[in-house]
This record gives C-alpha cells, sequence and structure tokens, in this order.
C-alpha cells in the first residue's frame, strides 16, 4: 500500500538551502555542471556543513522524536542524482531522518511541489521560488550567509512572518506603493471590519496550527510572530484578520517603520520571512531569513541566484 503525506507538515527543500554547498555552487557558476558533479562525488565522504535552513529543519523533524510522523522534509533539488548521494550521506551523518528526494538535474523542481502537497518551499534560486509562489505555494528564496545560531533555545521553534504580502495580500502595500502613508492608513481604517486576502503564507500558518496545539509533553514547541511596518490604527485591521481566520500568532510588532532587525535580534528566531529585500539584508546579521518573492515590492525582476 502506498504511503502518504496527508496530514503532516511537508517542507520541501533546496540542497543548498539545508547544507553549505556555496564552495561547491562557485565551482558550478564558474565552470559547468560537470566540474560541479565531480567535485561533488570527490567529496562523498566529507559531510557538507549546515546551511542556513539547516536548524529550522533539525528542530521540525525533532516533532517525530516520539514516533508519531508530523513532520516531512523533503530534498527538493536542481542537483543531479548522483550528486544527491551526498546530501543524504550528510543528512545521515547529522543524524536528520530524510527519506525522500527529487532531483532534477538543472531543471526547475518546483513542479514537484504539488505532489508532494508541500506546506513550505526553501531555495536559494529566485526563479524556482517565484514560479511556486506563482502555483500557490508558500516560498521563500534564502540568504544563504544569514547567521545562524544552532543552540538557540533547543526546545522551541521560533518562526518571525512580516504581514502585507507574506501572511496577507498586498492589497493594502499596493495603496501604500501608489499613494503614499496617509492613504494607506486610510484605507485600512475604512476597512477595519472586512478581513485582507490571504497572501501566501496564510497556508503554512494554518499547517503551523496543529503543531502549536500540542501538549506540554510534545517533544517540540513552536511559537510564532508577526513583525510588520505597520502601525495604529493599521494593525486594527490586521488582527481582526487573524481573528476571523482563526490563527493565533503569539506576538505581534507593529512598528511603523522601524528597523525590523533590532526587534528580531530579541525575538531570535530560527527562520524570519519577507518580501521587502532591505528587511531581509539587515534581518539576515541576525538571523536565517527568506526572502519571500511576492507582491508589488518584487514586481520588477532582481538578478536570479544560481541554487543546487
Amino acid at each position: 500500500m502506498a504511503q502518504s503525506l496527508a496530514g503532516k507538515l511537508v517542507v520541501a527543500i533546496s540542497s543548498r538551502a539545508l547544507f553549505d554547498f556555496e564552495e561547491e555552487n562557485r565551482v558550478f557558476e564558474e565552470a559547468d555542471d560537470r566540474a560541479y558533479m565531480e567535485l561533488q562525488l570527490s567529496r562523498l565522504d566529507q559531510p557538507a556543513r549546515p546551511g542556513v535552513a539547516f536548524p529550522l529543519v533539525k528542530k521540525l523533524l525533532a516533532f517525530n522524536a516520539d514516533g508519531a510522523a508530523r513532520v516531512a522534509v523533503v530534498i527538493l533539488s536542481r542537483n543531479d542524482p548522483v550528486s544527491g548521494l551526498r546530501v543524504f550521506r550528510s543528512a545521515q551523518e547529522a543524524d536528520l531522518q530524510l527519506e525522500r528526494g527529487v532531483f532534477t538535474r538543472g531543471r526547475n523542481p518546483y513542479p514537484y511541489l504539488t505532489s508532494l502537497g508541500a506546506n513550505l518551499f526553501l531555495s536559494a534560486k529566485e526563479e524556482d521560488v517565484r514560479a511556486a509562489l506563482v502555483a500557490g505555494f508558500a516560498a521563500a528564496r534564502v540568504y544563504p550567509d544569514s547567521t545562524v545560531a544552532a543552540d538557540r533555545h533547543p526546545e522551541e521553534i521560533r518562526i518571525a512572518f512580516d504581514g502585507d504580502a507574506v501572511i496577507f495580500s498586498d492589497e493594502a502595500e499596493r495603496v501604500y506603493a501608489r499613494d503614499g502613508l496617509a492613504a494607506f492608513q486610510a484605507h485600512e481604517t475604512a476597512r477595519v471590519g472586512t478581513p485582507l486576502p490571504p497572501g501566501p503564507f496564510k497556508p503554512l500558518l494554518e499547517a503551523l496550527q496543529p503543531l502549536q496545539a500540542q501538549g506540554a509533553g510534545a517533544p517540540m514547541r513552536i511559537r510564532t510572530a508577526l513583525v510588520t511596518a505597520r502601525s495604529a490604527p493599521a494593525h486594527e485591521r490586521a488582527i481582526r484578520t487573524l481573528m476571523a481566520w482563526n490563527i493565533q500568532v503569539d506576538e505581534a510588532m507593529f512598528l511603523g517603520g522601524l528597523e525590523k532587525a533590532d526587534f528580531l535580534r530579541e525575538f531570535e528566531p530560527d527562520f524570519f520571512f519577507d518580501d521587502q529585500t532591505g528587511y531581509c539584508d539587515t534581518a539576515a546579521k541576525v538571523g536565517p531569513t527568506g526572502h519571500v518573492v511576492s507582491g508589488v515590492k518584487n514586481e520588477v525582476d532582481q538578478p536570479a541566484q544560481g541554487d543546487r
């Protein structure tokens, strides 16, 4: 009988987001895929160092420590299948219980997100992330050079989200971009009782709810935070929207344009998701960060970055 991932939190992740393959990726960019394959094979017995999403994945898999299969992590990579051997060997050496992988040798792997029923896709390649977001999946381009502190709060996963264009749609952000702050505030005040349309990460928040509802005896806990540039009076529509969706966050920060990194330094997230590269650039100096390439702020194409 075929197995199923239904009912589990499913995270699809590229090998470069999980492991530090930056040196290998430079070989790929400066030479070709054959040189990359040869380098990976020469290092088959050399475990790769943890990458930016490694601590998050390790903590998520801890939800399965008591034998209940609550989380599935699948490698979804542009690697060739042979180079994928090193990925699985590195995972085994790091005691990551990874069983599944899809390797497409250079082709965009995002179409397989549907077959996986993925709740989240993490990659370092912007092209793949954009395609996944257009297809309706929560996805982010990781910052491989993010600061990583794997020993933070070992029994708790902390995830921080921006609001507009991430949890919510970019409806209000488009008003701000077109007409300025005063128009944005007036728009949100007039619609305070109308829930915002969902953004790409609403389904992920919903998928996290069962894990957050685990009792005190669960092997891991999840703490979430909304970290947004909104301020009063625009804060109320955001809160009411989450209430209408029956989604709870543990912390909410309405910063009115203050630098988010200062507050993320105190929250210490295992991952932070934002649609604006300016906030991502500073947040990456504090902790693992992913750029959600969606919404009005990302309509102008940016140079794509390689990923394996």
